[in-house]
């Protein structure tokens, strides 16, 4: 138990924890607003739909590759889904269940690209950013959907508790469908065959090709993940807002970016956590709430999030070449 401990505290994830610690005992101290029960849920809220596209970007990124484009992707499986419920009604399986479904279309035309043009995976994604959200524009002529159906507007409660203040909360669709979303990421990750092979892929693509891995299957499996984990969130936003704009999502790809690189994931693939996302997102989304709550304009939230993804790489390349010196030392005094 100690020998983990100690483990712990050598990571990324327990510094990241210890910057947590200290924003959350700061906001705390400048403001009564911030510490407050209503406050927590809100930010949980309003958040599980960044850490949902976080946790996918994540397996894309451990693999070696990335994807620019998963906010188009939620954004046309939103609206593709809206459609549907207005015009046939529905429940929460087909609302999912398209969304998703749709994620999973648009991220396997991604993975096939990547891996048959050999073109690098940002300048694809970026490209399909701009085509799928193109067509979308023109399609839809931007036009908004609204007028949900009671149920869909209502949500998902599993428990709700009355606090101290009187006021009542619930732990809602978005916050269960987060904690699945972050279970199941989990597992893959650390306990299945597939998880591994992720690792192994973003760490030496050569030495994977060799192993015999099917490099085409993992690339399907991970961008598809993105898109289908895409699709889930787009549904989560859509019940959170109940209001669904072609051009309300994307735009926010640096900001997912940010808090999984934040989170210790390596851009070079290989590396990554799932704790380490959790933390990222939790840090970014505390700073947005304590500037708002402190009445900070909101033109410097994208400064600091350039300011946090400046650092956030700058410090990833340097952990990598530190390793890379301490590789280089052990096996020049091995070969000795």
């Amino acid at each position: 138990m100690l020998d983990r401990v100690r483990r712990f505290v050598r990571t990324g994830e327990s510094r990241l924890l210890v910057v947590l610690a200290i924003l959350v005992a700061a906001l705390a101290f400048g403001t009564d607003e911030f510490w407050t029960v209503g406050n927590f849920f809100e930010l949980l809220e309003n958040y599980s739909f960044m850490g949902i596209l976080a946790l996918g970007l994540l397996v894309v990124l451990i693999s070696g590759g990335i994807d620019i484009s998963f906010t188009a992707i939620a954004t046309v499986a939103q609206y593709l889904m809206a459609m549907h419920l207005l015009r046939q009604g529905g429940n929460w399986v087909t609302v999912f269940a398209i969304a998703g479904g749709i994620g999973l279309l648009l991220g396997a035309v991604n993975a096939l690209l990547v891996h048959y043009t050999r073109v690098p995976a940002i300048i694809i994604t970026i490209a399909t950013l701009n085509v799928f959200h193109g067509t979308l524009i023109y399609l839809t002529r931007g036009r908004w959907l609204y007028g949900f159906p009671g149920w869909f507007s209502k949500g998902v409660d599993l428990f709700s508790f009355t606090s101290g203040d009187g006021m009542t909360y619930s732990v809602n669709l978005p916050i269960v469908t987060l904690i699945v979303v972050l279970l199941v990421t989990w597992f893959i990750l650390n306990r299945t065959t597939v998880g591994r092979k992720i690792y192994a892929l973003g760490g030496n693509p050569d030495a994977a090709e060799r192993l015999g891995y099917n490099i085409l299957g993992l690339h399907l499996f991970t961008y598809c993940y993105m898109g289908l984990l895409a699709g889930i969130a787009a549904a989560v936003q859509a019940q959170i807002v109940l209001t669904v704009a072609p051009n309300a999502i994307v735009g926010r790809e640096l900001e997912v970016l940010a808090a999984v690189v934040l989170g210790g994931a390596s851009l070079t693939g290989g590396q990554g956590t799932v704790l380490g996302t959790v933390l990222g997102v939790a840090l970014i989304g505390t700073l947005s709430n304590g500037l708002i709550l402190l009445g900070v304009s909101s033109y410097w939230h994208q400064v600091l999030l350039g300011v946090v993804i400046l650092v956030s790489v700058s410090l990833t390349a340097w952990n990598a070449r530190q390793q890379e010196r301490k590789r280089g030392t052990h096996e020049h005094e091995e070969a000795a």
